[in-house]
């Protein structure tokens, strides 16, 4: 399979022409939710981004499996090496089991992901269903000299690994994902000088021993614990993509530490680390400042769905939401603001509007000059976008091209033939569709009351239509006048009347 796809990779920091490792198969693995909270416009992003490279791989004719895993437990607060395991913490405050945390709140993932129309991954492996198979990786860095145990928890050895990789020429270093000097990782730490279970401040736990009140606890050769936060992507992306695969990725904010420290456990492991591409989406920020409870900008996907939040001016759509991130180039940053997705929410609508008023377009004997070079160029122009490491913003672009070109043509000042029709259509429910994942709305509930609307609507349309028949011209004019101060459009074409509510 000849693909013209490029992919940044974060690890050689430039786009590498995609090429798996054995096509037509592709194994990809992505960092799911730690489920201790409502889903966030933060883990949105990756889902849309990579849910985007799921569609368009399995598009090309790859057979994907896409791997998302759900951490349910050894995330401690702060993503260091102490403090409480968050899904516990939780469980305390609430008074539930930490089981009962961990599935309420992936259902609430589960939920939100639906609604932004993200495909589930082919498997969503738990960290708690895979303690056994995290042992067996930490065993294994043990056995390779590269960690060692200190009062029952079992660190890696940040300066054996590293002295090893020079030892024998290998570029896996500690701090080459990320760019980071050992001594800049060092200076990091010294926060924690006083912890003193560490050689080096900088090693990561691989498993960590229980203190007596520590709820989520499971035997092991050097002590009752947990794994280490880290441990699990390594252990499950082997176990289900094989000890090499294709793409690794997450956010940003993961590259250091948790993806340095895959990179050092499979290395570490099996000697030579197991990601040929590693992808990272970047940040969103909103209102120019990073998103986070202690900055009290804080909004849950649930909040943006119905409004209820300070900052927000109004309710956004789950598809909203998926076009203002789409709008964004997957590794540029993407600011939140009301201004910002009321500006999605009406491309949106333009571009829904316009694949809907395909299906009113009449076909013409031939296509005019500007028409059939709009339609001919516009499916390569969207695949060289897309090939172009996920370019979405110029995918919408283009599709915005040619919504000018079909309101013309609802509009009759443009021609088009049978054939470009066909194209046309495809190609628009392609890309806005399949590709991107956009859908028009479901009003669920509303949907009967907005037929009901529409039939009124018809009715008073007829009405006018009486009344211009009957040339009685002010009471046509004062139907329009009205419907107009009301918010409607009405636009009298060749082909009938058509109206649209403005919001």
């Amino acid at each position: 399979m000849d693909s013209k796809l490029v992919i940044y990779n974060t690890l050689t920091r430039q786009k590498e022409r995609f090429e798996p490792l054995n096509a037509p198969h592709v194994g990809m693995y992505v960092c799911g939710p730690t489920v201790y909270g409502d889903p966030h416009l933060g883990h949105a992003r990756p889902a849309i981004t990579f849910d985007l490279v799921f569609r368009y791989l399995k598009h090309l004719g790859y057979k994907v499996r896409y791997v998302r895993n759900i951490t349910d437990v050894g995330h401690l607060e702060h993503d260091a090496d102490e403090g409480e395991d968050k899904i516990a913490k939780k469980a305390r405050l609430e008074q539930l089991e930490p089981m009962e945390i961990a599935q309420y709140y992936t259902n609430r993932y589960h939920a939100a992901m639906d609604a932004l129309n993200v495909l589930r991954p082919s498997i969503e492996p738990h960290a708690s269903g895979h303690i056994i198979e995290q042992q067996q990786l930490v065993q294994q860095i043990l056995d390779n000299g590269l960690a060692y145990e200190s009062n029952g928890s079992i660190y890696f050895d940040i300066e054996a690994y590293n002295k090893r990789a020079e030892s024998t020429g290998s570029q896996f270093r500690y701090g080459v994902l990320s760019g980071r000097s050992l001594e800049n990782i060092k200076d990091a730490s010294r926060e924690l000088d006083g912890v003193g279970e560490k050689k080096n401040q900088a090693d990561f736990a691989l498993w960590k021993k229980a203190q007596p009140e520590h709820i989520m606890r499971w035997p092991s050769p050097w002590s009752d614990g947990f794994p280490g936060w880290h441990c699990e992507c390594t252990a499950m992306g082997r176990k289900y993509l094989g000890e090499e695969f294709d793409i690794h990725g997450g956010g940003m904010d993961l590259v250091f530490p948790h993806h340095e420290c895959e990179i050092a456990q499979a290395v570490g492991s099996m000697g030579h680390q197991a990601v040929k591409y590693w992808m990272h989406n970047n940040m969103l920020t909103i209102n120019g400042q990073k998103m986070g409870k202690s900055y009290n900008n804080f909004i849950t996907l649930e909040q943006f769905f119905t409004g209820n939040h300070p900052l927000l001016e109004k309710a956004y759509s789950p598809m909203t939401i998926r076009f203002f991130v789409l709008s964004a180039h997957y590794r540029g940053t993407v600011d939140f603001s009301n201004e910002a997705l009321v500006a999605a929410e009406k491309g949106l609508e333009k571009l829904l509007n316009a694949i809907s008023d395909l299906e009113r377009v009449q076909a013409s004997a031939e296509c005019d000059a500007e028409t059939k070079k709009v339609v001919t160029e516009l499916r390569q122009k969207c695949y060289d976008a897309m090939n172009d490491d996920f370019a979405t913003p110029q995918v919408i672009s283009y599709l915005f091209e040619a919504c000018t070109t079909i309101n013309k043509l609802v509009d009759h000042k443009a021609t088009i033939c049978a054939d470009c029709l066909k194209e046309l259509k495809e190609t628009m429910s392609l890309f806005a569709f399949d590709i991107l994942g956009l859908k028009a709305e479901n009003k669920g509930s509303n949907d009967a009351r907005e037929e009901a609307f529409g039939k009124v609507m018809d009715m008073v349309l007829e009405l006018r239509a009486k009344a211009k028949a009957d040339k009685d011209w002010a009471t046509s004019d004062k139907i329009r006048d009205e419907l107009a101060a009301a918010g409607f459009e009405v636009k009298d074409t060749k082909d009938g009347v058509t109206w649209k509510l403005n919001k």
